[in-house]
C-alpha cells in the first residue's frame, strides 16, 4: 500500500493530468474538427477521434516523465510494455469513455484515469471538462469526492460523496449504456430479467452513471463486454462512496467483461442472484 504522503502526490498528479488532457479534448467537443475513424471492421462501429489520441499521449508523456518506471494501459496506444498489467504500479487511461456520446454532442463522457498496485484498483479519477465535474477517491481516508466550478462564484468546491441505500430491487433506479453491450442469449435474458424487477431503466451515460450512482442519484448499474480501462479507474470512485463493484459472478471487476456496480450491499447481492437465476 502507498503511503498517505504518495497517495497525495498521486492525487495531485491526476489532478494535472485531468486539467492538461480536458483542454485538448474541448478543443474538439462539438466542432467540425472531431477527426473520427473507426477502429471496428466495417459491419461494426468502433469510433475515435483525434481528441481521443490526442488526449492519451499528452497523459502518458506526463506520466513517463514522473513515473517512468510505472506501467501504463490506454485504450488507444495499448500498454506500455508487455508486461504492464502484472507490475506492481500501472495506469489505467481512457482519454474519452463514452466517444459515441462525445461525438454526438451529448456531455455524458469522461476522462478516466486510474492507478493499480499489483493487479488492484487503488486510485480512480473521473473528469467531464465541458461540464467542469470531476469525481475521484482518496484510499486514505476511504471516501471519494465531487468537484463542480460554480462560475457565478468563481470558486471551486470539493464534497464528500455517497451511494445511497437502497435494499429492495422494486425500488431500484438501474442504468446501462446500451442494450446492445448484452450479446448472447445468457446476457440478454440475464439483464431483461433484472430490469423487469427494478422501478426504473435508463440508458446511456457510459462513465458518468458509475459516478452518479457514487453521488447517490442512482443504485445500479449493469453492462458487459467492458476492458480494464472501462471500469478500473471507477471502481476505487464507487467503493470510496460506500459502493460494491464485481463481476456477474461476484468476483473482482477490474478486468472488464461482465460488471455489476451497486450503492446498496443487500441490492447488490439481489441483483448478482436474479443475474444468475
Amino acid at each position: 500500500m502507498l503511503h498517505s504522503a504518495n497517495l497525495k502526490k498521486i492525487s495531485n498528479f491526476s489532478h494535472i493530468l485531468a486539467d492538461t488532457s480536458g483542454e485538448v479534448i474541448l478543443r474538439s467537443f462539438r466542432t467540425a474538427a472531431l477527426g473520427i475513424e473507426n477502429k471496428a471492421n466495417r459491419e461494426n462501429f468502433d469510433p475515435v477521434t483525434v481528441a481521443d489520441r490526442a488526449a492519451e499521449a499528452l497523459i502518458r508523456e506526463k506520466i513517463s516523465a514522473t513515473y517512468p518506471s510505472h506501467g501504463i494501459i490506454g485504450e488507444e496506444f495499448g500498454v506500455t510494455s508487455p508486461n504492464s498489467s502484472e507490475q506492481d504500479y500501472c495506469w489505467i487511461l481512457d482519454p474519452i469513455d463514452g466517444t459515441r456520446a462525445f461525438l454526438s454532442g451529448f456531455p455524458t463522457w469522461g476522462t478516466l484515469i486510474g492507478l493499480m498496485i499489483d493487479q488492484k484498483p487503488i486510485f480512480g479519477m473521473m473528469n467531464q471538462p465541458f461540464t467542469q465535474e470531476r469525481y475521484w477517491s482518496d484510499l486514505q481516508n476511504n471516501t471519494s469526492y465531487y468537484r463542480s466550478y460554480h462560475n457565478d462564484q468563481d470558486e471551486l468546491k470539493d464534497q464528500n460523496i455517497k451511494t445511497r441505500p437502497c435494499p429492495r430491487l422494486e425500488d431500484a433506479i438501474l442504468t446501462s449504456t446500451h442494450p446492445d453491450l448484452f450479446v448472447d442469449d445468457f446476457e440478454k435474458k440475464s439483464f431483461y430479467a433484472l430490469k423487469s424487477k427494478v422501478r426504473m431503466t435508463r440508458y446511456g451515460g457510459d462513465c458518468y452513471s458509475y459516478c452518479l450512482l457514487a453521488s447517490g442519484h442512482i443504485d445500479l448499474v449493469v453492462e458487459a463486454g467492458l476492458q480494464i480501462y472501462d471500469i478500473a479507474p471507477l471502481i476505487p470512485i464507487i467503493e470510496g462512496a460506500g459502493g460494491i463493484v464485481s463481476n456477474w459472478d461476484g468476483g473482482p471487476a477490474h478486468k472488464g467483461g461482465r460488471v455489476i456496480a451497486s450503492g446498496d450491499p443487500e441490492l447488490h447481492q439481489q441483483a448478482l442472484d436474479h443475474l444468475n437465476s
